[in-house]
């Protein structure tokens, strides 16, 4: 054998070792040939793509050490700093809370518990999402102020929370868990006596009651905060580019300006509301949109910062968005998983996005679409979404099945409270990543194996390194 055979055969051998020590490893655990830890210094939760772990605290001993090894390093460095975390969670629908009402009495508190308390099981869900008046997932459609065809209510005398009564109760039993939770609220249409179509479906809000809807969201944010609900922010259009949805309305970029600065701004300030106004709230495909917002002067002064989807476009459309506008927030508010995906492809696909995503990309929030539904995905509204799956399926009174869209919010709402903040780490091949220090110090770092192989890898900080390993498509959040 030649010398540089003998080179080769020995350089291939390596690269052989290392493949053997991922696929061994695959589970999580410290490769083979990594100097075997005696103190834990890393808590480690995955969920695998194929589903058979799910939001698993594992048991392996990971130790931060410098023992020098090949794998490529995510470093994470908590001198660097970006945005403060104001949650992760779902929007809390009509059709949710009509299943979720569905539940016992002891099952409905056991899953409320599951889902916004504090508990060893708990996911400790900290930000929701509702909608002024109906959204399409609610049975019927409605606003708070419906009144006969061809009459109107300028001074909202018939104005009423009344038909959101199950919601009501149903957040006062959560902030009874939860006191701390945010609420971020956004109506799908105004009563449509306001709309120049007089229907539900699609129109635009009429120049004239410009003024009584802002009065209607006065009335709205005043009038939960008499139930003990507060509400963080509003956004004044939910999806304002999707006129074809029940219910729904057509709001142009320079409509929402002049609302927002001629009335919705003005009036907020008169009534002393500090509720946020959020403006757009719909796909990344069209930026131009909350930039032509908030390029208005006289809007700006009122404007907390922008909201997203991302059923069209790229998440970095947040981050361009910050950059023209640096002093605004950003909020990643909707994303649904649809009832013909598949359990490992909306994982990848939503935590590489919607979480890591989203985070690296300046948002304050991640929020998944609806919370519950029923195994027919309903109810909702008559033209309303069919295909959209809750996180939480409910079955009868008794029982109720976890999806996908469950871990996703999981393994980021459960370790990284409200007030965290978004340190650095470094991107590795396909180890798509973001880290947060939270407020009692610890490090959070959440990775997800976009690729196709398991992946050995290094988490560094502050110059000591622990060696992980995920399987392809598995996701892990590791904290210390």
């Amino acid at each position: 054998m030649t010398k540089l055979t003998k080179i080769k055969t020995l350089f291939f051998a390596s690269i052989l070792g290392i493949l053997s020590s991922c696929a061994q490893s695959s589970d999580g655990s410290a490769p083979d040939n990594e100097p075997t830890p005696t103190v834990n210094d890393v808590e480690f939760w995955l969920t695998k793509g194929n589903g058979t772990v799910k939001l698993e605290k594992q048991t392996t001993v990971l130790g931060f050490n410098t023992s020098n090894n090949v794998y490529p390093n995510i470093e994470v460095n908590d001198s660097q700093t970006f945005q403060t975390v104001d949650g992760f969670g779902y929007t809390l629908t009509g059709g949710s809370v009509e299943v979720i009402n569905q539940l016992s009495a002891s099952k409905k508190q056991e899953l409320l518990q599951e889902l916004f308390g504090s508990a060893v099981n708990s996911i400790e869900v900290n930000y929701l999402r509702i909608s002024i008046g109906a959204s399409d997932l609610n049975s019927t459609v409605f606003s708070y102020n419906d009144i006969p065809s061809g009459q109107t209510d300028v001074n909202l005398t018939n104005f009423s929370l009344s038909p959101d009564a199950q919601l009501i109760q149903l957040l006062k039993d959560i902030l009874a868990i939860n006191p701390n939770i945010k609420i971020m609220a956004t109506p799908w249409s105004p009563p449509v006596w306001m709309k120049d179509n007089g229907s539900s479906i699609g129109g635009s809000l009429l120049p004239q009651y410009y003024s009584v809807y802002a009065q209607y969201f006065v009335k709205y944010i005043q009038g939960m905060q008499a139930e003990g609900i507060t509400i963080d922010a509003i956004t004044p259009q939910n999806e304002p580019l999707h006129p074809g949805n029940n219910p729904s309305m057509l709001m142009l970029a320079t409509e929402q300006a002049n609302f927002i600065k001629n009335n919705l701004g003005p009036a907020f300030q008169a009534a002393g509301i500090t509720t946020k106004i959020v403006a757009y709230d719909h796909n990344c495909d069209n930026p131009q949109y909350p930039m032509t917002v908030l390029s208005d002067s006289g809007a700006n002064p009122f404007i907390d910062g922008s909201a997203f989807h991302l059923y069209a476009g790229d998440i970095s459309a947040l981050s361009a968005v910050r950059n023209a506008f640096p002093n605004k927030n950003l909020y990643f508010t909707e994303q649904y998983t649809s009832s013909t995906g598949s359990f490992d492809g909306d994982l990848k696909w939503h935590l590489k996005n919607v979480i890591i995503g989203s985070m690296r990309n300046w948002s304050k929030t991640a929020l998944e679409w609806n919370l519950a539904n029923n195994a027919n995905f309903g109810p909702h509204t008559n033209g309303g979404c069919t295909t959209c799956k809750g996180a939480i399926t409910v079955s009868g009174n008794f029982s109720y099945e976890r999806n996908v869209a469950y871990y996703i919010i999981a393994h980021a709402s459960k370790f990284v409270p409200a007030g965290s903040v978004r340190i650095g780490s470094t991107q590795s091949g396909s180890l798509y990543n973001v880290a947060f220090k939270t407020p009692q110090g610890k490090k959070v770092l959440i990775v997800l194996n976009d690729g196709t192989s398991p992946a050995v890898f290094n988490i560094k900080y502050n110059t000591k390194w622990v060696a992980v390993s995920l399987e392809a498509g598995a996701v892990g959040t590791f904290v210390w």
